[in-house]
């Protein structure tokens, strides 16, 4: 591995683990009261669109890393709605 792609990869693991806090304690409490709806859902359109750009360029690790931080921002979408 090149040094780009390990601190390509070393960026997306730290963004997407960053959203982990978010989803436990939204699972844990089911408080969703103080997130805002519009931005995760924006985020989560762009996320969807840089796994796009990745599966376009073959950037492994951006396709990995938006693909579960993708996964994780809808989950905290979904508790939104679920919990309101």
């Amino acid at each position: 591995m090149d040094s780009i792609t390990f601190i390509g990869s070393i960026a997306a693991l730290c963004t997407t683990i960053s959203f982990l806090p978010q989803v436990i304690k939204v699972r844990r409490t089911r408080h969703t009261a103080d997130l805002s709806l519009p931005m995760y859902i924006i985020f989560s359109l762009g996320v969807l669109l840089w796994t796009c750009y990745g599966v376009l360029t073959g950037s492994w690790p951006i396709m990995l890393a938006n693909t579960i931080t993708l996964g994780l921002s809808l989950y905290i979408v979904a508790m939104k709605v679920k919990y309101k």
